[in-house]
């Protein structure tokens, strides 16, 4: 009986140490999935301090129009992407012409592009002493030339240049899976081509090309550098005035809330998108392509070059000779400016890979809970607005409230507001998911037999993590940080908000020199910016090649 007894404790005591091992290894996901539920809650326990006299005003002054702008935004550039982004995807998907196969890859490039630097590049030849508009005065007498851009329609275009390749990547996947046989079968029942890319390969497409729309929408509702630009007030810019303009933390919270609404929203439907994907295996090859003859052949190779220029030619082209027309006039604070952005980029990577490697083993080692996961992965779809404002309540209510005696006896101020430590917060929150998916899908690729016969000898799951995972891991954990390091390079409104004082990065430089119209002393530091985000695309172009 008392063995029986002994038994049964041993049992006990090793189902606990077990639970203990299984907590232990959730514990960055929860550590991380914490860090975002922080933030989003005291951005809505900000209604708690009504702030009557600015709603007052803004109700009275802004409001409306910042809906009708966030809103006339959102419904432009998303008919605009889905026509751009599905027409480019069905022509070089199905159709043989001129130049298909470097249009095929080029056509991405658009994402090595911030919307910010489009935006100014825009702005710099269309406006109204810019080469464009002055070349259309001197030469056809246009008084006014192609009119003010700096409007809706200026700012639709640019957004959508920059954000159909999302809609473009994901239909292209989508018809190269379709594969002929369905639309030749169609054709075969009398149903002219026309009808049946509109009642075969269109609704077939439709969850991909949704899943596009949602992420482009999603960006757009994020983006606070191009309405900058274009003085085109919406939600983001809101939020960045209440702060710097009234001073009131508590308003640009309550602003942000309002914005985060829309921006889960806008995660369920690309969700629901993600869930109704067909998968789809076959591919196709060069010869079930439909080859376009005579004039068809060159305007649908005009049509996508015409795209290609405007989207990613012509503004690096502009971009290189502002540059180096202005070489000399050359701003030392250049390379500060670089090493700025690369000690925040470099550290907020490391950072990054680091939880996201823990987590992901983590993962592995204990099947964490599923919304657990997708808590922790919810930063990445966050504006960088709203997400710069929840952390900066955060720290004001830790240095305000619980650090503030230490702060006296040491005689010191706030550490915690307007540090790097804050826009390394928030940095992880936003980009983990983005480390996160690399590091996850090379843990797939890693047998976990391997992980067995190294216990089976003895070797504890630190030691499997440091000397058996890691050396297989190393592909997926330097994409992983590049992907990071790109994206907080090219991250503008949190940068804004929450950097310390002075630290000016490449992308606050831009916003500074585009608020004064300064375009060309601008273009330095967007050259490098787009130089280095092509790194990330041409990986992902390399990727999603199909043999043609």
């Amino acid at each position: 009986m008392a063995v029986f007894e002994g038994s049964i404790a041993g049992l006990g005591n090793r189902q606990a140490r077990q639970r203990s091992a299984q907590f232990y290894w959730r514990l960055p996901t929860y550590l991380v999935a914490a860090l975002v539920l922080l933030p989003l809650s005291v951005i809505v326990l900000s209604w708690l301090d009504p702030q009557p006299d600015i709603w007052a005003h803004l109700l009275e002054t802004q409001l409306a129009r910042l809906l009708k702008n966030t809103l006339v935004l959102l419904l432009g550039v998303g008919v605009l992407v889905a026509l751009v982004g599905v027409s480019l995807a069905w022509l070089v998907a199905t159709c043989e012409f001129p130049g298909r196969r470097w249009l095929d890859w080029g056509l991405m490039l658009p994402l090595a592009i911030p919307p910010y630097v489009l935006a100014f590049v825009f702005l710099g030849l269309l406006d109204y002493s810019g080469p464009v508009n002055t070349f259309l005065r001197n030469t056809f007498g246009w008084r006014n030339g192609l009119g003010d851009v700096r409007s809706a329609p200026g700012v639709i275009v640019v957004m959508a240049l920059v954000l159909y390749p999302y809609v473009y990547m994901l239909a292209r996947s989508a018809f190269l899976g379709q594969g002929r046989e369905l639309m030749d079968a169609a054709r075969s029942l009398g149903v002219n081509p026309w009808r049946a890319f509109w009642r075969v390969a269109l609704p077939m497409a439709r969850p991909a090309i949704a899943a596009g729309m949602a992420l482009a929408l999603m960006e757009t509702l994020a983006d606070f550098g191009a309405v900058s630009v274009f003085n085109f007030d919406t939600f983001t810019t809101a939020i960045y005035k209440a702060w710097f303009g009234f001073y009131s933390l508590s308003a640009a919270a309550q602003l942000a809330s309002l914005l985060l609404l829309v921006v889960l929203l806008a995660l369920w439907l690309e969700r629901a998108a993600r869930r109704g994907r067909m998968s789809q295996n076959q591919r196709l090859q060069k010869q079930q392509r439909y080859r376009l003859a005579g004039g068809r052949a060159w305007l649908a190779s005009g049509y996508c070059l015409l795209i290609f220029a405007l989207a990613f030619a012509v503004p690096v082209a502009q971009l290189l000779v502002w540059t180096l027309a202005h070489l000399q006039e050359f701003d030392s604070r250049y390379w500060l400016f670089v090493k700025n952005s690369l000690v925040l980029a470099g550290t907020t990577s490391l950072v990054a890979l680091t939880v996201a490697l823990l987590a992901g083993f983590g993962q592995r080692q204990s099947q964490t809970a599923g919304i657990w996961v997708r808590i922790a992965s919810l930063g990445y779809a966050l504006p960088g607005s709203v997400l710069a404002v929840g952390v900066l309540l955060v720290l004001a209510l830790i240095d305000n409230h619980l650090l503030a005696p230490l702060y006296e006896a040491l005689g010191i101020g706030q550490l915690l507001v307007g540090s790097l430590l804050a826009l390394v917060l928030a940095y992880l929150i936003r980009f983990y998911s983005v480390a996160f998916g690399p590091v996850q899908s090379s843990l797939d690729a890693i047998r976990p037999s391997y992980q067995e016969v190294a216990q089976t000898l003895g070797a504890g799951r630190w030691r499997i993590l440091r000397q058996v995972y890691l050396p297989l891991l190393r592909p997926g954990l330097l994409t992983a940080a590049l992907l990071v390091l790109v994206d907080t390079l090219k991250e503008m409104p949190a940068t804004l908000i929450l950097r310390p004082f002075g630290w000016d990065t490449l992308a606050v430089r831009i916003f500074e020199r585009t608020a004064e119209g300064q375009w060309q002393q601008a273009a330095l530091p967007a050259v490098t910016l787009v130089a280095v985000s092509l790194v990330p695309v041409i990986m992902m172009i390399r990727r999603s090649s199909e043999p043609h």
